[in-house]
C-alpha cells in the first residue's frame, strides 16, 4: 500500500515479520538517538534503547505492528495492540500481555519511530492513520498511546489530548519522562 498519493513521497507501509526485526531494532535505535537530543539527555536515550525501547514481539505476532519502507530500508515503524501493555519493548520488564476488551479499553498505540532523515515527511503520520483504522476495524473505539516528549507534537496534530508528564524509572539514577494522550475515534 503507498501512503496517500498527495504526500508524493515514496514509501510503501506493510506488516512487519519477525525478519524485520534486526532492522526495526536499528531503526528504532538510530530515530532514538536522532530525533531525542532535544528532549532527552544522552545517559536518558542510551538507557531507554537498553532499557525500554524496542521491538515488542507482541506486536508482529498479532500482526497490529507495521512498518514503512523506501528501496528496501526501513525508514518507520508503529503499530497498534489489542493487549495491555502501553509502552515497552521485549526487554522492559513492566509488561501485561493480556487482551483487553474493545468495549471497555482503549486500543494501545505502540512503538513509533521514524528514521531521523525520514522525519516530517508524512511517514509518523501515514503509520498512525492505518494503525487508527485497524484499531477501529477491531472495534476500539478509543485509543491512548505513551508519547516520547519529541513524538507530542504529531500526536497532537492528529487530535491526540494529554499534557501532564509523567516519570519512568529505566536504571539506576536515570528517568525518563512521557506523556500519556488518548484519542476518541469517530
Amino acid at each position: 500500500m503507498i501512503a496517500n498519493e498527495s504526500d508524493a513521497i515514496n514509501f510503501t507501509l506493510r506488516t512487519a515479520r519477525l525478519g524485520d526485526r534486526a532492522q526495526i531494532e536499528q531503526l528504532i535505535i538510530d530515530s532514538a538517538r536522532g530525533l531525542s537530543r532535544e528532549d532527552y539527555t544522552n545517559e536518558q536515550i542510551e538507557a531507554a534503547i537498553t532499557a525500554v525501547f524496542g521491538v515488542d514481539t507482541d506486536l508482529i505476532y498479532d500482526g497490529t505492528y507495521f512498518v514503512a519502507e523506501h528501496a528496501g530500508t526501513l525508514i518507520g515503524c508503529g503499530g497498534w495492540s489489542k493487549r495491555k501493555t502501553l509502552f515497552g519493548s521485549d526487554r522492559y520488564a513492566q509488561r501485561e500481555t493480556g487482551m483487553l476488551d474493545p468495549r471497555q479499553e482503549p486500543a494501545k498505540i505502540r512503538a513509533f519511530f521514524v528514521h531521523p532523515n525520514w522525519a516530517r515527511r508524512v511517514v509518523g503520520r501515514a503509520l498512525l492513520h492505518i494503525c487508527e483504522a485497524e484499531a477501529k476495524a477491531n472495534g476500539f473505539h478509543t485509543l491512548e498511546l505513551m508519547a516520547t516528549l519529541p513524538g507530542v507534537k504529531l500526536y497532537r496534530t492528529l487530535g491526540y489530548i494529554g499534557s501532564d508528564r509523567v516519570v519512568y524509572k529505566i536504571s539506576d539514577g536515570i528517568d525518563i519522562e512521557f506523556i500519556p494522550m488518548r484519542k476518541t475515534l469517530m
